[in-house]
């Protein structure tokens, strides 16, 4: 059985025992979370949501949360010895999906 749950302004197809890369949560390694915002369950028969199923969840556990790897944004005007370089890494929470609640 899969689902389209939203999470961190995205949409992820997930399935029982995927290890999954979201937007950072709030909660810490070993915790329960749970997705309300279920869009679609997929198996034997689709049901789709209207904008969500109506009792459905997805219950994940937490493995841990990090940064990415780092990227560098690095800005110049030519000829105007105009020269900024800047680092960012993206926070994330890794969870792996445990249940699917239709």
């Amino acid at each position: 059985m899969e689902a389209i749950i939203r999470t961190g302004g995205k949409q992820y197809k997930v399935t029982e025992g995927q290890t999954l890369f979201i937007e950072k949560l709030e909660n810490e390694a070993g915790d329960t979370v749970t997705f309300d915002e279920v869009l679609a369950i997929l198996g034997d028969s689709a049901t789709i949501g209207t904008p969500t199923v109506a009792g459905a969840t997805v219950t994940a556990i937490v493995e841990k949360n990090g940064k990415g790897k780092k990227i560098r944004v690095f800005k110049y005007n030519p000829k105007k010895n105009y020269r900024r370089l800047q680092g960012h890494r993206q926070p994330y929470t890794k969870v792996r999906i445990s249940a699917i609640n239709a």
